[in-house]
């Protein structure tokens, strides 16, 4: 398995895990008072987000990638639906 291909798994579980804390529990933090909803799914977002920079760079080298598109690729991290036009993307390029 190729970096790239860890890299788009890991991109894809971490925007899920962006999306399911905004639109899930986030709500149920605020509407529903269950702050651990939160609590949890943020420690996994977080944990995804550093693998996807890990995995981000590991790719790069690998794929020999220029900088600006190593820069969009991390910003599509940062915006929720994102990650998963940037696996679509490469999954083309690859």
């Amino acid at each position: 398995m190729t970096s790239l291909n860890i890299f788009r798994k890991v991109a894809v579980a971490e925007g899920l895990s962006y999306i399911l804390l905004i639109f899930v529990a986030m709500p149920l933090k605020y509407w529903a008072e269950m702050p651990l909803a939160v609590k949890y799914t943020g420690w996994v977002h977080g944990l995804l987000f550093v693998l996807y920079g890990i995995c981000l760079v590991m790719a790069w080298q690998e794929r020999k990638w220029n900088f600006g598109k190593v820069v969009l690729i991390f910003v599509a991290s940062l915006l929720p639906f994102a990650p998963f036009i940037v696996d679509k993307r490469l999954k083309d390029e690859g």
